[in-house]
């Protein structure tokens, strides 16, 4: 019976699959862009929430933000630290003291040259308390910053952070003249140092980025304009494929990859992932505080369906906390299907006969579709869940806005997330630390354990990477046991595009690069 159930449960939400992704283009490509235009259209399933380089926490705005804006350090492809504004940099034996000696001939998109009075602005911006900005996070260990020279400056820490230099890779360069206009203009006119320079940002609507002809790199890119449309029901952004009328789509709905197969016109770019997929638990609340209600979660969602009906088997059940892409990944014992033993923990926690409750997420198809197969498993053990889908800016202000745990109106939370700093501290300190509730960080499941807060202390403050790691393998660990999260997938990153484009790829932490992109 209960076979019978999990397969009249995949056909039933097949059919939904179908209904939010419906195919109405055919597989060829009808290419409607004439040769030598040099415009594409990027077509992505959610919104821009801010383009505030010192502001930003989705995974749209940041590579939204990149593509016009640089720090003093970047990524590469497979997220390896690389020089950027800052062509090398210095750390002390003590790990106290990171010295950056800055590129020169830069400008930024306005004119205004950068140098080490520039860091210096943007330095001053994130660190006043009184701007409240998230960028802080990733200089929280930072206790002062010296201009050394016209290009050269020195930052002081605190105590030794293992992961500090991929933080300055996370603080992108203002021009100091859009500084002194204020927070209000910033999030309205970016000026950065990137290959493209802000034209027009319609909020829900389009982003429009042209090349930068300064550019201190040189020619990088022949493309003179790119256009990012935020597109959430799945079957639209394949259509735009199809016609022409986009040139790029992230992410490619999985069960549309067979499509294109064949296809001479498109090209299906798949890739390794650091992005999870999970729901947190607000462990705050009555009925998840008991640890046999969270584990009761888990082993009533069958994850090998989740990634057969949500992700059409693009995906690798979660085993961990983190990505195995993720620096100082541990594989975990998974949660094992078994709803006869979540029934009986439930009747174990006081709720025999379950309890209702709440879900939310974004409008994508595919986070609708992952809500509905998390409603339908959790119905299995009792636990009558309700949907609310809401937009991407509203459900962040929704997330972030409680001042106190107790303020806090979300349950469940299904969503994703990626350490696009690319480090372990990335896709921990912000999620399990109980210093990092929100509006602090990302510790939507408000989850709370001493022990986990002060291993993250101790691993930032090693500078052994063996310490690290074991560490953060007893993190892993801990964390997966205590079920702060239905623990789902680890992504396979899909993207699509027309074959006569070429240079822009999916980095493994979700973010789209557009930095070299080429037209043939």
């Amino acid at each position: 019976m209960r076979k019978f159930a999990v397969l009249v449960l995949i056909l039933t939400l097949a059919l939904f699959s179908a209904a939010c992704s419906s195919d109405n283009a055919g597989t060829s490509v009808k290419t409607k862009k004439a040769s030598g235009k040099k415009e594409i259209t990027i077509a992505i399933d959610q919104n821009f929430i801010t383009l505030d380089p010192h502001n930003a926490g989705d995974t749209v705005s940041i590579f939204g933000i990149r593509s016009m804006y640089e720090g003093l350090i970047g990524f590469d492809k497979d997220m390896n630290v690389v020089p950027a504004l800052a062509e090398s940099y210095d750390v002390s034996k003590d790990g106290l003291t990171y010295t950056f000696k800055l590129r020169q001939g830069v400008k930024f998109h306005d004119g205004e040259p950068f140098n080490a009075q520039a860091v210096k602005a943007n330095f001053d911006r994130v660190m006043d308390d009184a701007n409240n900005l998230s960028a802080k996070r990733s200089w929280k260990y930072v206790d002062s910053m010296e201009v050394l020279g016209d290009y050269e400056v020195a930052f002081k820490l605190k105590e030794p952070f293992s992961a500090m230099i991929n933080k300055f890779g996370m603080v992108p360069m203002i021009s100091p003249k859009a500084i002194e206009k204020g927070t209000k203009y910033i999030e309205a006119n970016p000026v950065g140092t990137g290959t493209f320079k802000f034209v027009e940002w319609k909020q829900g609507k389009t982003l429009e980025v042209e090349k930068y002809a300064d550019y201190w790199g040189g020619d990088q890119t022949n493309v003179e304009k790119v256009k990012f449309s935020p597109v959430p029901e799945n079957g639209s952004r394949v259509a735009m494929l199809k016609t022409g009328e986009a040139d790029f789509v992230y992410p490619m709905p999985q069960q549309n990859v067979k499509q294109f197969k064949n296809s001479k016109d498109v090209t299906i770019e798949e890739s390794p992932s650091t992005i999870v997929r999970y729901v947190s638990i607000n462990t705050f609340m009555d009925q998840y505080k008991d640890l046999k209600v969270r584990q009761a979660m888990n082993l009533a969602v069958n994850k090998e369906a989740y990634i057969k009906v949500v992700k059409d088997g693009y995906g690798h059940v979660l085993d961990s906390t983190m990505a195995p892409e993720t620096q100082y990944y541990a594989k975990q014992k998974a949660y094992e299907f078994d709803v006869k033993k979540a029934k009986e923990l439930l009747k174990e926690a006081g709720y025999e006969n379950g309890f209702k409750a709440e879900i939310w997420g974004n409008t994508s198809s595919e986070s609708v579709k992952g809500m509905e197969f998390i409603k339908q498993q959790l119905a299995q053990i009792g636990i009558n869940v309700t949907i609310k889908s809401m937009e991407e800016g509203t459900l962040s202000d929704e997330i972030y806005t409680p001042a106190k745990p107790e303020d806090a109106k979300v349950q469940m939370w299904y969503v994703s997330w990626s350490p696009s700093s690319g480090d372990a501290d990335g896709a921990t300190r912000g999620l399990f630390s109980s210093e990092y509730f929100p509006p602090n960080g990302a510790n939507t499941a408000y989850y709370n354990n001493d022990k986990v807060t002060n291993w993250i202390k101790e691993a930032n403050a090693s500078a052994d990477p063996k310490v690290q790691e074991k560490i953060y393998h007893d993190i892993q660990r801990t964390v997966y046991q205590d079920a702060p999260w239905i623990f789902l997938a680890s992504d396979i990153n899909l993207a699509g595009h027309s074959n006569n484009l070429e240079g822009v790829y999916v980095a493994p932490d979700g973010a789209i690069n557009i930095s070299k992109a080429q037209l043939k």
